[in-house]
């Protein structure tokens, strides 16, 4: 049942019989509260208004502006045995000093002789190539030889061709000439037969004109034999061309042939002879290799292969320099949302792990122990850490970097924006908003250019 009843009401005037009631009514320290709470809120909301430098904050190392600067790991070109070391860590090292020497392990190349018998076998080969040189020159001279001789020889057998023409002409006409006489005798002989029936000749006459007839009848059979004779040697001078013909023909095929095959050798000795220049001098270089040098002066980090007798396989690194002479310069990483905001060319404050410095990223001017730094280059791909990589290097308009920082070591950086009152930048961060787009002045000239 609900109690509705006035009865059991309190009366606050009853309350002041007690005395710690009546001293608390008495004291003013609620007063005093009163005011510094209205205060502070009253100076919370002007400090609100203040001004506010937006930013871009990035947590990164020191590393140096050019990749040459930067630590090195070197490597065996070859394979090989560690004999030597002449190097310890902490050493400086000139450029082309030698860091450590390596033997041979491959079986091809362990030969202590193995560049000279190369040399060797380059300069045998070139002297056989020489050789096939002029074997091919004294080939083409031999044909060149073959080639006169054969007109000689063909000039000589078409002078034989006219000789046995001519040869047949005379003969030709020696025999219409014994014809003629035959001719003559017979005739002769027919009248003295005659004029001895009529008793004008004596019957030995008759006997000297029969005895012609025969002689002029066998020398008409001799003549007949030499212009046979005398056209077989025409015949025979021209089979003798083509004899000759066919013989030096075949002379110069054969020399030919042998020219071509020289040629051939001379080829294949000249192919030779690159490939062993090619090794020999692949080889010198090789022997070179075994002495491991530094490619620039530095300082000698760490020995990646200790030992002697260790056994290292190309590529393999071995000793880590850190070059003497390097640009200082800073690796910042940034979100991705501020990326748009970032520019080269940018003004970024900069400072280093372990040296003194009061930072108030808001309030620049206010800050101490920082450094000028400006936007020299922008990673377009993102980093394994999802941000996007900045390379900063020293604003050479404002106080030098300090000369003790060591690569490797922590940076941060701030790089400036627009100025906002405060309740801007909290409503912004509250809100997950980027910065206010900003522009520096030289970028601004650049696009109006």
């Amino acid at each position: 049942m609900l109690n509705i009843s006035d009865n059991n009401k309190t009366n606050i005037q009853d309350l002041q019989k007690f005395e710690t009631i009546r001293n608390l009514s008495l004291r003013s320290s609620s007063r005093m509260l009163n005011k510094i709470i209205v205060t502070v809120c009253v100076l919370g909301i002007l400090v609100l208004f203040l001004p506010w430098t937006q930013n871009i904050s990035g947590s990164g190392a020191v590393t140096t502006l050019k990749p040459n600067q930067r630590p090195q790991s070197i490597q065996s070109v070859i394979s090989g045995r560690i004999e030597k070391w002449y190097v310890q860590e902490g050493d400086f090292v000139n450029e082309g000093d030698t860091i450590l020497f390596i033997s041979e392990i491959k079986e091809d190349y362990m030969d202590p002789n193995l560049v000279a018998n190369t040399k060797n076998q380059l300069n045998a080969k070139k002297s056989s190539l020489d050789s096939y040189g002029s074997k091919v020159n004294t080939l083409s001279s031999q044909i060149h030889f073959i080639e006169s001789e054969k007109g000689l020889k063909l000039e000589q057998a078409q002078n034989k061709i006219q000789q046995s023409l001519l040869k047949i002409k005379s003969d030709s006409m020696d025999l219409v000439a014994v014809k003629t006489q035959l001719k003559i005798a017979n005739t002769q002989f027919n009248r003295s037969v005659q004029l001895n029936n009529e008793g004008l000749k004596p019957l030995t006459d008759v006997e000297d004109k029969r005895l012609k007839l025969q002689e002029v009848d066998a020398k008409i059979i001799t003549q007949e034999n030499k212009f046979l004779s005398s056209k077989n040697e025409y015949i025979n001078a021209k089979v003798e061309i083509n004899r000759i013909t066919a013989e030096y023909s075949e002379k110069v095929s054969k020399a030919q042939s042998d020219q071509y095959t020289a040629l051939s050798n001379q080829f294949d000795t000249e192919a030779q002879v690159n490939k062993l220049e090619n090794q020999y001098a692949n080889y010198s270089i090789r022997n070179g290799m075994y002495y491991i040098k530094a490619p620039q002066s530095g300082y000698v980090n760490r020995v990646l292969q200790a030992g002697i007798g260790q056994t290292v396989k190309e590529g393999t690194p071995i000793v880590s320099i850190m070059p003497a002479q390097y640009d200082i310069a800073v690796e910042t990483y940034v979100d991705p949302i501020d990326l748009p905001l970032i520019n080269r060319g940018e003004k970024v404050r900069v400072w280093f792990d372990g040296w003194p410095t009061i930072v108030f990223s808001g309030w620049p001017d206010m800050s101490y122990g920082t450094f000028g730094g400006e936007i020299v280059a922008i990673e377009n791909f993102i980093s394994d850490n999802g941000k996007y990589r900045i390379l900063i290097a020293p604003d050479k308009t404002e106080a030098a970097w300090p000369k003790k920082i060591s690569i490797g070591s922590g940076a941060e950086t701030i790089a400036l924006l627009d100025t906002v009152p405060i309740w801007f930048e909290v409503w912004r961060v509250l809100n997950g908003f980027p910065p206010n787009y900003y522009k520096s002045t030289s970028i601004i000239d650049k696009e109006k250019k």
